[in-house]
């Protein structure tokens, strides 16, 4: 087949799997009738088993999707030129719900909703000062003038644009917040108005520039700063990637892939030090994983001057790539490229950690405490802070491991890096020569950071594949915690529990050490996994690490699987469905600050919205006389038990795919 009919032929496929997804039902009752209750109770108890989930009982299985031969050229090459089209998401994402027989809404519930309440402004600095176009909403709570504690939640959506010559496909939009004693859990306009909100104001920016950007391919964000992950990192098809901003973090910076390298996926260690982007290499027909330096400063800080005597952020006062930070990326460079085995050539998502909690780093911008706005590296007294015996020396990252799946090849690597951070600790806290090599940042291979060719002990190595017996899905490494563990979805509704073994590690590994170790029976064509949050109180999850959100396309639903205590087994123990839900394919859970809400975010990208649901009570344990404050919160739809309450919805010029949000300071 011509490239050009091959692709042709996947846009009409993906035109008809998208036409055939049901919208929504009005008529559907507010709460589930008996039957839907007892299928809810049903899989919030289901053991962890082999084979399919309980709802794919009976059901046909479809074609697994669009496919292609790796070996040809052509084909291969096509197909990587769809990667930011609707071709591209139907290969990367696979089958929709009417490929398993899944079509129109009988059965589904429709979640009740909360009516919208506007925030008040006199326009002049009043209560809230907003711009005219958008000034925001509340659901819960009694309105107060007294702003009080005020946090919100900032996200960025990747979505396929209908015209991309005039939207740039990520929007920015405020997910959720707490002001005035009241709080908000639909996604809307951020009030403060950085751009329109559909189109995110740094990719305009670019674009206004004279980047070529194309269509986006992944957006996330660090996962391992809870609260202080600031922006998230946009990739798109044409090989650029740039930050997003958010309200009070709007550094920009950006790089482009060599010639020839089509990015699919990104994940960013831990704490900012790395972005690790998947990529298809057309020129060399072999799979890669592109390797970037990331540096934070402070809001507003440059590459040339790097510190604010008046910064409160608690960011370092120089320029450090590939150290932890706060996610406000001021600078990256592309260090280079680690070639994936010859057996995966098209690789389709990636995942990577740390292992490193987010209690080790230093704290951000806490009066009293150390950090490293305290800490310059240009003086020998702090960097021996860092080194082995400092008291440091805990606070940062020593390893790394990425897990990568290739979605035809039915395979899955796992990367040791390693290599990577002993050479940027061994720079940065070695001897004063080594050190005065960070000092120039340039460009070059020679200059800091420098690029694989410049520094070829750095690179990443490949401790081992494995093969599935059904195609991956998505990928998930755990962040922190006891269990050193690794997620891989498979498209037969089988969430598979990897153990990493040795990894990340600072010291020796051993491959053999990487095993699965169990599976759980999750919904058919599980298309995103999302780590669960963190909770201001945590009612609801005393261990956030224990816990995951499955989004299943082919099912149309999301799932929160909970590990037993050793990792190696889990249960659903939470399903959302809903008739709003018309074509899920990812999920991101909140953040929160102060006010206790449990609000997950679902990219819909058949109902082209980014749709809010909660699963949990809102307490505001800063706002003492709040309606919703503790010891209970407000609860959820009309207080007789509703496990879900639909937030609101925010409607998209095009079908998002993604979605990366944090807690904003």
């Amino acid at each position: 087949m011509q490239a050009t009919s091959m692709v042709r032929a996947l846009v009409v496929a993906g035109m008809a799997l998208a036409a055939s997804v049901g919208g929504g039902h009005p008529g559907m009752p507010m709460r589930l009738a008996a039957a839907q209750a007892a299928e809810v109770a049903s899989t919030t108890t289901a053991p962890a088993q082999a084979g399919r989930s309980a709802g794919a009982a009976g059901a046909a299985s479809p074609a697994p999707g669009p496919s292609f031969n790796v070996d040809d050229a052509a084909a291969y090459r096509a197909m990587a030129a769809a990667m930011g089209q609707a071709a591209g998401i139907e290969y990367r994402y696979g089958p929709a719900a009417a490929a398993y027989g899944r079509t129109g809404n009988g059965g589904l519930p429709t979640w009740p909703r909360r009516a919208d309440q506007a925030f008040g402004s006199d326009r002049n600095g009043g209560p809230r000062a907003c711009d005219p176009v958008a000034c925001g909403t509340w659901q819960l709570g009694a309105w107060s003038n007294e702003v009080g504690d005020f946090s919100s939640n900032v996200g960025h959506v990747a979505y396929i644009p209908d015209d991309p010559a005039q939207r740039v496909g990520v929007a920015g939009l405020a997910i959720s917040s707490v002001s005035n004693s009241v709080f908000s859990q639909r996604p809307e306009l951020m009030w403060v108005y950085y751009g329109s909100g559909v189109d995110e104001i740094n990719a305009q920016a670019y674009r206004r520039a004279g980047a070529r950007l194309g269509n986006p391919v992944a957006v996330a964000r660090c996962p391992g700063r809870p609260g202080w992950c600031m922006n998230s990192l946009m990739v798109f098809d044409s090989g650029f990637i740039g930050t997003a901003q958010a309200n009070t973090s709007t550094n920009r910076a950006s790089a482009q892939l060599a010639p020839g390298k089509v990015p699919t996926a990104v994940a960013l260690t831990n704490s900012n030090e790395f972005a690790l982007i998947t990529v298809w290499d057309t020129v060399r027909l072999r799979g890669e994983v592109a390797v970037v330096a990331l540096a934070g400063l402070c809001d507003g800080c440059t590459p040339d001057k790097p510190a604010s005597p008046t910064s409160w952020w608690g960011e370092w006062k120089g320029l450090y790539p590939g150290l932890p930070n706060l996610g406000n990326t001021a600078y990256m460079k592309v260090l280079g490229y680690v070639p994936l085995p010859a057996d995966m050539k098209a690789p389709t998502d990636i995942s990577v950690t740390t292992g490193v909690s987010r209690e080790a780093y230093l704290p951000a911008g806490v009066p009293g405490r150390e950090t490293t706005y305290d800490l310059p590296l240009s003086s020998a007294a702090h960097r021996a802070t860092f080194k082995s015996g400092g008291r440091n020396y805990n606070s940062y990252a020593k390893g790394g491991v990425a897990v990568v799946s290739s979605k035809s090849e039915q395979k899955v690597a796992f990367l040791d890096l390693r290599p990577l951070f002993a050479y940027y600790q061994s720079m940065y806290f070695g001897s004063d020569s080594d050190y005065s090599v960070t000092t120039s940042v340039g460009p070059a291979d020679s200059q800091w950071p420098r690029t694989f060719a410049g520094a070829p002990a750095q690179t990443p190595t490949v401790i081992k594949t494995v093969s599935m017996a059904n195609r991956p899905t998505a990928v998930k490494a755990y962040a922190w915690g006891s269990n050193r563990r690794a997620w891989v979805a498979t498209q037969d509704g089988q969430l598979h529990i990897f153990n990493l073994g040795d990894y990340p590690t600072a010291g020796s590994g051993s491959a053999s050490s990487i095993v699965e170790v169990g599976a759980v029976a999750v919904g058919r064509n599980p298309t995103g996994i999302a780590l669960v949050k963190e909770k201001a109180g945590n009612a609801v999850y005393p261990d956030i690490t224990r816990e995951v959100i499955v989004t299943s396309r082919g099912d149309r639903q999301l799932q929160w699987v909970r590990f037993a205590g050793d990792g190696n087994s889990g249960s659903v123990v939470r399903t959302l469905k809903d008739t709003r839900l018309v074509d899920p394919i990812a999920a991101e859970d909140t953040d929160n600050h102060g006010a206790e809400s449990y609000v997950v975010s679902v990219a819909d990208y058949g109902g082209r919205a980014l749709r809010n649901y909660r699963y949990g009570p809102v307490i505001m344990h800063n706002y003492g006389g709040s309606a919703c404050g503790a010891p209970n919160g407000c609860g959820m739809g009309s207080g007789n038990g509703d496990p879900f309450e639909y937030g609101g919805e925010f409607a998209l010029p095009g079908g998002p795919f993604q979605v990366s949000s944090g807690n904003i300071p």
